[in-house]
């Protein structure tokens, strides 16, 4: 069975036939490996030189990128032994480790550097039908245990049970049967996959369809626009839009021709980024982005040098890489004295290792922008002596050039935060700084050994600065915080605190209103309570509940809090920033998340999802045999009255294709800061639940309608062709 092809050139050739590469995972670990790409374009696999039959592969799929040169920490550390021209890595998707490689020569790196960048442009640039194509290949190859193109009945029965279905054998012999053409007792190619056309026949969509259909085989022009307006809830443009949609997903050169949908098309549609429950326009940059920057939800990063736990775990450029290319944009660094004069970055009074200073920045002047453009805020944790951060200030200035910002914009006194848009291109430091912003600007100095220190550095209270790190903080001034009342009288916009979450819950518990007032006028900054040595996070949703800009959160850590920052910031172009609600912002309104009934413009939606069915979910149990048990909760994450959670019913023993049609229904007071997730477990009724997948959007992003839930796995990936499908309403309640 082939999958969708792809033009052989050099490169991919040379990859067919393989090449001796090191495997690099330390200066003393460095092993020859023998890789080849499989004929599916697909698979990587590699083995020892010396092992038996040992062998490991991984998918094009799960690379994210490839990097050439000494672009990781193992390669530098080996920068002298081997040329950067042989050198590349490559980088997983999620939490799993780089693969650090040496080839031979220059020319095998290019080969290989080139080859699975095509590949993996090949792989973004295919269509949902090519995806699924290419997904039943897979299994198809799976499955051919002796590798003769066919598929005997036993082995399609085994393939059933790999692709978490249930099946009982009469039905199976049945679609077996009907699917093998040529009669031969085993299914080649096409009939394969008519094979998998059966098993997949989605009846809910079907039934959806000839709902709406006048002849049962079509919708004409006319059935589409009903569809769209009743159902989708579309207003505007319809005809416009139906007939976009006929020409992007209807596969029939007939039916397109008669200004018509068949069956094919109509799924298509519903299973593509235009039938996702996200809105689409609300995925790209869509935002106002002049607005002062506290009145931006700033995704934030904590203790970014950290991959696993902060008493041992491995610090690493690594962590804000991933950071930044994850679209963060507030990074933390806790700066030490280090060996001949070198300031060094580590979880200080641990065991966790240690990284130079000056490579962090270099990293962060390489990485800072790819994944969006609006400023990086680099936030400085300084436990350095004065002659260290005079070598802190060089690194800056010298690396970073002009994208450090040193003096305000306009080069005037400001009166206020400058935007986001102002700021492109910008990395802000946050940290101590001697006096006032004004005063430096008037050339008036204060006691040049005094700062102003905040809550997680030293206990003493006054610390020595430099006054050339000083003079990096421009819009970032850290203070410690008093009261909010002491904030209204004395506070500057430039000033910003930091809060543990206990401190900042509490403020959230005795004084809500004031500390959304605060937010308007100034940035916070929330971080986890130093007792998380595991790395755990707190839930973000309260800090953001009182307008807190930056709510540091372990990126490296996954869970439920980290799906709720993906989620929140999955809108606005995957930008890092997101714009608060207009009564978040102005000074003049007065919202308490604790009493939402009580503000200016209330008015409660009611949210009614049903789940139908789900598709291709994904095996957690590796265990012969073993199918899961699906059930779906829908969670409600906003104000404390917006909390709640609703479960459907479990299906027995089926992933592959469950079917719910149960309703579940919600009252949502402030619909703007509420985020649902939707997530996927596997019902156990002994123990708790398996994660099987999830899907985390704000409630504001949500498409109407008959829409499809594209599920990511536990780290955030995605993991197609697993989705649900639902439909869903959203009406006022009078």
């Amino acid at each position: 069975m082939s999958p969708p092809r792809i033009q052989a050139d050099d490169n991919l050739k040379s990859m067919f036939v393989g090449t001796v590469m090191r495997k690099i995972k330390s200066r003393t670990w460095k092993k020859q490996r023998y890789f080849r790409l499989q004929e599916d374009c697909m698979t990587i696999w590699y083995k020892s030189k010396k092992a038996g039959n040992a062998h490991s592969t991984f998918s094009v799929g799960d690379v994210e990128a490839v990097r050439e040169g000494h672009q990781s920490e193992v390669l530098l550390s080996i920068a002298d032994e081997f040329p950067p021209d042989r050198c590349f890595t490559l980088v997983f998707r999620g939490r799993r480790g780089n693969l650090d490689l040496v080839a031979e020569s220059a020319g095998e790196a290019q080969s290989w550097i080139k080859g699975i960048r095509k590949l993996i442009d090949n792989l973004e640039n295919m269509g949902q039908r090519e995806k699924l194509d290419q997904w039943i290949c897979d299994w198809f190859k799976r499955a051919d245990k002796n590798r003769d193109g066919q598929m005997n009945f036993k082995e399609v029965r085994d393939l059933l049970k790999m692709m978490n279905v249930d099946m009982n054998e009469h039905h199976a012999l049945r679609l077996f049967t009907m699917a093998d053409k040529s009669q031969s007792g085993t299914l080649e190619d096409d009939e394969f996959v008519l094979f998998y056309k059966m098993l997949t026949q989605r009846e809910d969509v079907l039934r959806v369809f000839q709902e709406y259909s006048g002849d049962g085989q079509k919708l004409t022009l006319q059935d589409l626009k009903d569809f769209l307006r009743e159902e989708q809830l579309h207003e505007d443009g319809v005809q416009q839009y139906a007939l976009k949609l006929i020409e992007r997903y209807e596969p029939s050169d007939t039916a397109k021709m008669l200004q018509a949908m068949t069956f094919d098309g109509f799924l298509m549609y519903l299973s593509s980024s235009e039938g996702s429950i996200s809105n689409p326009t609300m995925v790209d940059l869509y935002q106002d982005m002049t607005r002062p920057l506290c009145h931006y939800f700033i995704s934030s990063s904590h203790n970014t040098y950290l991959l696993e736990d902060q008493i041992r775990g491995h610090s690493s450029v690594e962590g804000y890489i991933r950071a930044l290319k994850r679209g963060c944009r507030c990074v933390e660094v806790d700066c030490w004295d280090g060996p001949n004069g070198e300031p060094i970055v580590y979880h200080g009074h641990t065991f966790t290792s240690k990284i130079f200073f000056k490579d962090v920045v270099t990293v962060l002047g390489n990485y800072a922008f790819k994944a969006s453009q609006y400023p990086v805020i680099l936030s400085i944790e300084n436990h350095c002596s004065v002659e260290q951060q005079k070598v802190m200030a060089q690194h800056l200035t010298q690396i970073l050039g002009d994208k450090l910002l040193k003096s305000p914009l306009d080069g005037k006194i400001p009166i206020g935060l400058p935007s986001p848009e102002d700021l492109k291109g910008k990395i802000l430091l946050k940290g101590k700084k001697i006096g006032g912003l004004e005063n430096s600007m008037n050339g008036v100095v204060d006691d040049p050994l005094m700062g102003e220190v905040s809550d997680e550095e030293e206990t003493k209270s006054k610390q020595h600065l430099s006054k050339e790190l000083s003079d990096c903080v421009v819009y970032c001034k850290s203070v410690h915080f008093s009261s909010f009342k002491h904030s209204q009288i004395h506070s500057k916009f430039y000033e910003i605190s930091s809060f543990t979450e206990s401190k900042a819950r509490k403020h959230i518990r005795e004084a809500g209103a004031e500390f959304v007032l605060h937010n308007a006028r100034q940035l916070s900054r929330v971080y986890p309570s130093g007792l998380r040595t595991d790395s755990s996070n707190f839930n973000p949703q309260d800090m953001w509940n009182t307008g807190c800009q930056i709510v540091a959160l372990n990126f490296q850590t996954a869970g439920v809090e980290m799906d709720l920052n993906d989620g929140l910031f999955s809108q606005n172009g995957h930008c890092g920033y997101v714009l608060k609600p207009t009564f978040m912002r102005n000074t003049d309104e007065r919202f308490d998340p604790e009493n939402p009934q009580n503000r200016d413009g209330y008015k409660p939606l009611s949210l009614s999802v049903q789940v139908i069915s789900g598709q291709q979910l994904p095996k957690v149990n590796i265990k012969e045999g073993s199918i899961i048990d699906p059930l779906v909760r829908v969670e409600i994450h906003g104000v404390p009255l917006d909390q709640a959670k609703q479960e459907t019913r479990y299906i027995d023993n089926n992933g592959f294709n469950p079917v719910w049609y149960d309703t579940l229904q919600f009252t949502i007071h402030v619909p703007e800061l509420a985020l649902v997730r939707f997530v996927v477990e596997d019902y156990d009724k002994t123990s708790k639940n398996d994660f099987v997948g999830q899907f985390t959007l704000p409630f504001t992003c949500i498409q109407p309608g008959y829409r499809h839930i594209h599920l990511l796995s536990k780290d955030g990936t995605s993991i197609p062709p697993s989705s649900l499908f639902v439909h869903v309403r959203i009406t006022k309640l009078t």
